[in-house]
C-alpha cells in the first residue's frame, strides 16, 4: 500500500469530515480511501465494496480499530504492520502511535489519530441514550 504523502494527508482530512476531499479521493483513483471513510461510519455498502474489491486490509484496519484483535493479527501476518499499528491507534494504543512516528510513518500516525477520534465519537453517540444513531 503506497500512496503519496499528499494523498495520505487528504485521507486524514476526509476521515476528519471533509466531504469535498472525500469525494475528490473517490473521483481521482483513490476510491478505496474515500469509501474507507464511509465504511468507518458503518456504511455496509462501503464495507462490502472494500472486501469485494481487494481492499480487505483497509476493512481489517477498521475492524481492528473497533477492537477486533483477530483483524490486527491478520494485518500483521499478511505484511501490513503499519496498518496493524494504525488499527491499534484507532483503538487507543499510544505505543502504536509512537511506533508509527518512530518508523517513518508520520502521515499514517495522523490518519490513525483521525480514525481514533471518529471511532470514539461514534461510540460515545451510541452509548448516549439521548443521541439518535446518526452513523448507521
Amino acid at each position: 500500500m503506497q500512496y503519496p504523502a499528499k494523498v495520505l494527508m487528504a485521507w486524514a482530512e476526509a476521515i476528519g469530515g471533509n466531504k469535498k476531499i472525500r469525494d475528490w479521493l473517490i473521483a481521482n483513483d483513490y476510491k478505496e480511501l474515500g469509501l474507507f471513510v464511509f465504511a468507518l461510519y458503518h456504511n455496509e455498502d462501503a464495507r462490502n465494496w472494500l472486501m469485494k474489491n481487494g481492499h480487505q486490509h483497509l476493512m481489517a484496519t477498521i475492524s481492528g480499530a473497533e477492537g477486533d484483535k483477530k483483524a490486527v493479527m491478520w494485518l500483521e501476518k499478511n505484511g501490513y504492520s503499519p496498518l496493524a499499528k494504525m488499527a491499534l491507534v484507532g483503538d487507543g494504543d499510544q505505543a502504536a502511535f509512537e511506533w508509527l512516528k518512530r518508523n517513518g510513518h508520520p502521515e499514517l500516525a495522523l490518519v490513525a489519530k483521525r480514525i481514533e477520534t471518529v471511532k470514539d465519537a461514534i461510540e460515545q453517540d451510541n452509548n448516549d441514550p439521548h443521541s439518535i444513531n446518526k452513523y448507521g
